[in-house]
């Protein structure tokens, strides 16, 4: 766990040091900030997208997870979990800032592969290198974002405190049942939610990330269905 804790306390103090630039900025400088920041995401979506090599599994996903979570209301939900934040933490009109800051933070610290299998190394071998090289890269991110969006990056810390925490936890149960093909689909679906979050900071699109997230679940699913299905040498499969 101590990994981790590390590498929440890196995304604090990264997001510390962005506050201090986020109430500086003019509007011109924030400009700079958001296309800095999402030209920086577009390269890591790409990154982490090319990992998948499933793109009927990958549509499917993001298709029927994009579904249900239009369904359960997802993005309006931790919307009003940002406006109940912006009144306790933060002064102003700053409620939805919060929130993307939050969800935006949250989804590319714990998408990619280096959470997952760091999480499981750190649990399982007790070997930190993977999770304190992130918590690096982490760091320098959260001051990005944070100049850009402002406080709800921090609380990011939170997610990736209780998401590798809980990976780190059960790595020796889990980590037997995590292939490499599991692993590659499951960063590019990552991947694809990278982008959105991308798209939302260059202004080119207002996708609503969040309702995207039962994708990680769905692209676990088909992948592990297809690997029963051949073990059980189902034709065509």
């Amino acid at each position: 766990m101590i990994a981790t804790v590390i590498n929440a306390a890196a995304i604090i103090a990264g997001s510390l040091i962005g506050l201090l630039l986020h109430g500086r900025l003019t509007d011109s400088f924030r400009a700079v900030v958001y296309t800095g920041a999402g030209i920086t995401t577009v390269v890591i979506g790409v990154q982490m997208a090319l990992s998948g090599s499933q793109i009927v599994f990958l549509a499917l996903s993001l298709i029927v997870g994009g579904i249900l979570g239009t369904w359960w209301r997802i993005e309006e939900g931790i919307l009003s979990l940002g406006e109940m934040l912006k009144r306790t933490f933060t002064r102003g009109n700053g409620g939805k800032d919060f929130a993307f800051g939050f969800l935006s933070a949250s989804v590319l610290f714990c998408a990619g592969a280096m959470a997952l299998v760091g999480s499981f190394k750190a649990g399982a071998e007790g070997n930190y290198d993977l999770i304190l090289t992130k918590s690096v890269l982490d760091g320098f991110m959260s001051i990005v974002f944070a100049a850009a969006m402002g406080m709800g990056v921090a609380f990011s810390a939170l997610t990736v405190l209780l998401y590798q925490g809980v990976l780190t936890l059960a790595a020796g149960w889990l980590k037997p049942l995590v292939s490499d093909a599991l692993l590659g689909e499951l960063t590019g679906v990552g991947g694809a939610l990278v982008l959105m979050i991308a798209l939302n900071l260059l202004g080119i699109a207002k996708p609503k990330t969040a309702n995207f997230l039962p994708a990680l679940i769905l692209i676990v699913l088909l992948v592990a269905g297809q690997g029963f299905l051949r073990a059980h040498h189902v034709p065509g499969v």
